[in-house]
């Protein structure tokens, strides 16, 4: 009798199976043969009843045809080209692995009788499946995960049959414990070929079982075990009991149908429930990385450079093919439209409704469905709101959006009535999905926006330093002119002089002007041939010669060079001015130029005796903007400004120096 109730199970579970399968439209090799061998274990289950008391022969019969088509349908898996069966029946490993069920088939028919043979065979065709299995699993690769109820049913199920039929051998006849379990084995694994069928995706089978059932279904198996453990409990305290022993197993008993009707009824208990097996046992109703790429595509596209609210309103809508939607901004307790698709303005009841929802923003990550607030209000227990109010409410979704943990606004939209969709938890996992996207579109944008606002702020305050910077060397050219006026005014030559530095000074200060009213950087000037001894001579002598320690100029060879004479004057300018002021009025400041070597450039070595500079200043601030030593008096852009114009024309400016030893300006200026 237990063995019948286990065979009964195990035939009305395939003969299931079976129906599913059949109910599949898609045609394919993998159906065939899953229909096949889903039909012979229906076959090898409902044996049993259709031949009472079994001898050994009708028994192995059945499990060898079942073998058969199952090793049948290993073989079509050891590649994935398989179109038909023929394909599959052409190759030489398939009859290879078929050999031994056909031989155990045909050795009654060969004249081979004795069962100890018989139990070998059956033993090594459970061993087979094994290596099959070993097999199919090592090369799955990526499939693996998909595979492994497969292997996993079949595994357990031939270890099974290679225990029985090994203890078969030695005993020389297959115990009774081992054929009454099979059925509940069998039974057992059925979930473990269902979940493979739905996995694997090559197959091509696609079986739909409904979730209410599978729900109520497992309802029914947590009852059925709860009682069960509540029976043994119940039992356990009647024999220990004594002569209270009946009476608290009734109380138990009785208790224990209170609490499972109570959680049976519990609507939250049944949620949850039906939640977990949907997430575990179902394909999502959303196929979450081809929808993660095709938000991503519509976002990248031109559009969203036009309208980056609207843009992302679209996102969101297309989501879930609403087709009405607005993006609003909640700023100081009022309400923003930033973009609308086909609503182009909030109701007074609407306007309302949404600063109550943003008050439960502002305290509660959660979207809200209004059809579900109007029904279950207490699902949103902390939303306070006139619910009359919501007769006027033309949208269906409210979603919120936080910039990192602070709500920012809010998304409300609305389909139609083919496209509505009922707000449970699989669309609100992937609402929240693609709104965590929306948004970081939109803040990234605006983080851009504010990025390129402050790097135009940034470019002007540098414009303006190289300007001012400027200005001071202007200042010091008029300077100059007034500390040498009482003592040459009545000279020819210093007053030709003037009225050339003068003139010089005038054309820098309208390009300065220039520069400040168009708001542009600082444009460079026409490169000309250029006399790198005539240039610097000239610095010398008209913007430094009347500061200390002198310098001296000793050209030792040069070729002319293709530069900006104005830039490269306002380099020469700065670097000696910094080495007179960081050199003592006794001290030396010396500038040789010469060609360099292999003639491919001119060296210009501007040499002082001063206080120098440690490496570490060398390296972390002296070529560093906006960083200087000389407190008020400086700009700290001199260095900077030398370096960047040298590396420009493909030169370089080197340095070498030691504290209270002097520093050593090396100008690389290419020849060509």
């Amino acid at each position: 009798m237990i063995a019948t109730v286990g065979y009964a199970i195990s035939t009305i579970g395939y003969a299931f199976l079976l129906l599913l399968l059949l109910t599949v439209r898609k045609s394919g090799l993998a159906k065939y043969l899953l229909i096949l061998a889903t039909g012979a274990t229906c076959l090898w289950s409902v044996a049993p009843f259709i031949f009472a008391q079994l001898p050994v022969e009708k028994i192995l019969l059945f499990d060898n045809l079942k073998s058969l088509v199952w090793l049948l349908f290993l073989a079509s898996c050891l590649k994935d080209k398989f179109t038909n069966i023929i394909e599959v029946l052409s190759r030489k490993e398939t009859w290879f692995i078929l050999s031994l069920p056909i031989t155990a088939i045909a050795m009654p028919y060969l004249g081979i009788e004795k069962e100890s043979w018989k139990f070998l065979l059956q033993t090594i065709i459970a061993l087979e499946v094994l290596v099959l299995l070993e097999v199919i699993y090592r090369q799955a690769g990526e499939n693996r995960w998909a595979l492994k109820p497969l292997i996993l049913y079949l595994a357990v199920i031939s270890v099974f049959e290679f225990v029985t039929f090994a203890n078969a051998l030695m005993v020389e006849q297959i115990h009774i414990n081992y054929i009454a379990a099979r059925g509940y084995i069998y039974s057992a694994m059925i979930p473990f070929l269902v979940l493979a069928i739905r996995r694997v995706e090559n197959w091509g089978v696609e079986i739909y079982i409904s979730r209410d059932v599978v729900m109520h279904s497992t309802l029914l198996m947590v009852a059925g075990g709860y009682l069960f453990v509540m029976a043994l409990l119940g039992y356990a305290v009647k024999y220990l009991g004594g002569e209270w022993g009946a009476t608290i197993q009734v109380v138990l008993i009785a208790l224990s149908l209170a609490l499972l009707v109570s959680l049976f009824l519990s609507m939250s208990f049944r949620t949850k429930i039906k939640v977990f097996i949907t997430k575990h046992f179902f394909a999502n109703q959303f196929d979450y990385r081809y929808e993660w790429l095709k938000l991503t595509h519509f976002l990248n596209t031109k559009e969203s450079e036009d309208n980056v609210y609207e843009t992302a309103l679209r996102g969101l809508t297309q989501a879930i093919d609403y087709q009405t939607g607005c993006l609003i901004q909640v700023q100081n307790g009022e309400l923003n439209v930033l973009a609308n698709i086909d609503k182009p303005q909030l109701n007074e009841d609407e306007y309302a409704v949404l600063l109550e929802f943003a008050a439960f923003f502002n305290v509660k990550n959660w979207i809200i469905d209004v059809e579900e607030l109007r029904t279950q209000p207490y699902v949103y227990e902390e939303l306070k709101v006139n619910h009359g109010l919501l007769n006027g409410v033309s949208f269906q979704l409210a979603i919120p959006i936080y910039d990192d943990e602070e709500f920012w606004g809010m998304v409300v939209m609305k389909g139609t009535d083919n496209t509505s969709k009922k707000l449970n938890w699989e669309l609100r996992d992937y609402l929240t999905a693609v709104n965590a996207q929306i948004s970081n579109f939109l803040f990234h944008h605006r983080a851009a926006q504010e990025l390129a606002e402050n790097a135009q702020f940034a470019a002007f305050t540098r414009m303006s330093a190289f300007i001012v910077h400027d200005l001071k060397n202007v200042l010091a050219q008029i300077d100059l002119i007034l500390s040498n006026a009482e003592q040459h005014k009545n000279n020819p030559e210093f007053i030709d002089d003037t009225f050339e530095t003068l003139e010089h000074t005038k054309a820098r200060m309208d390009k300065m002007l220039y520069q400040l009213t168009e708001k542009n950087a600082l444009q460079d000037g026409a490169d000309s041939l250029v006399s790198v001894s005539e240039c610097v001579q000239q610095v010398v002598e008209q913007r430094c010669g009347s500061y200390l320690p002198t310098p001296k100029v000793q050209v030792n060879s040069e070729v002319p060079v293709v530069l900006d004479k104005d830039k490269f004057s306002n380099v020469i300018y700065h670097l000696v001015s910094n080495a007179q002021q960081a050199t003592s009025d006794d001290g030396r400041v010396e500038i040789e130029i010469e060609l360099s070597v292999d003639e491919r450039h001119m060296l210009i070595n501007i040499v002082d005796t001063g206080c120098g500079m440690s490496e570490d200043f060398i390296q972390k601030r002296l070529f560093k903007p906006f960083d200087t030593t000389k407190g008020n008096a400086g700009m700290g852009i001199g260095a900077f400004d030398a370096k960047a114009f040298l590396e420009k024309i493909g030169g370089q400016l080197l340095v070498q120096s030691k504290q209270q030893q002097g520093t050593t300006f090396t100008l690389r200026i290419p020849t060509s």
